[in-house]
């Protein structure tokens, strides 16, 4: 945990904060912190600050709080992601809130097992859980939006056609595609399929709403491996 993250109800009195969950175990356990010293917080989606450790406990810490600085600006992009087996989606979830992605659309393909749907990950609580990890990991406090999208073919027709407007859209995949483009400050939106790939119908569809089917080389990579380097690819950081 590079952050301490705040939230409203965490204030007493304005200016000082009582913490009594896996915060309170982080600051006493991995920082080993005193009253006196002072740690890295933020206000979830607000500003950045530190705050000054006044008294901890098995039960309670209590700090008084500055927030006046901004959070890091975020990527200029739409993600748009086929849902990943469980286990790879938490850390691709993560992954993409650490890196400064804001806008991230799930959505069906072919090869996403129906089950993964009904995965307590895609819940508020869930999705919520894991991108917290990522901000406080990436010392940001700007949370993500997250989009669920059950049908493919809708999505793709009447929606993807205007989010792609005014962006560079692209389509990670393997075959038939051009080389990663480089970095760019350029509004983007990239989509990255399930394990497998899309299959032709999908890719077929993902092109006639306007994105550019784009590789990275000739290994193909696990979704948790090629979103960041996708990410590291288009982006400066």
């Amino acid at each position: 945990m590079n952050l301490i993250l705040l939230f409203e109800d965490d204030f007493t009195a304005p200016g000082e904060v009582h913490l009594h969950d896996r915060r309170l175990t982080h600051i006493r356990e991995v920082h080993r912190a005193e009253p006196g010293d002072r740690l890295r917080v933020g206000m979830i989606n607000g500003a950045l600050g530190s705050g000054r450790l006044l008294t901890i406990s098995e039960h309670e810490a209590v700090m008084r709080v500055e927030l006046d600085n901004a959070p890091p600006p975020a990527l200029p992009l739409t993600l748009i992601l086929a849902l990943p087996r469980p286990k790879m989606f938490k850390r691709t979830l993560q992954a993409v809130a650490s890196m400064g992605v804001k806008d991230l659309w799930l959505i069906n393909s072919y090869r996403v097992d129906k089950s993964y749907w009904g995965s307590p990950l895609l819940t508020d609580a869930g999705l919520r859980e894991q991108l917290l990890l990522g901000l406080e990991q990436a010392g940001d406090t700007m949370l993500p939006k997250v989009h669920l999208r059950k049908r493919f073919k809708p999505f793709v027709e009447d929606e993807l056609p205007d989010l792609c407007r005014e962006k560079r859209a692209l389509l990670a995949h393997p075959y038939n595609a051009e080389p990663c483009p480089s970095a760019s400050a350029e509004p983007t939106l990239l989509a990255v399929g399930p394990e497998g790939g899309f299959i032709p119908y999908e890719v077929e569809k993902l092109v006639q709403a306007g994105l550019s089917p784009v590789h990275l080389g000739p290994r193909i990579l696990r979704v948790e491996t090629a979103v960041p380097v996708l990410l590291s690819r288009l982006f400066t950081f």
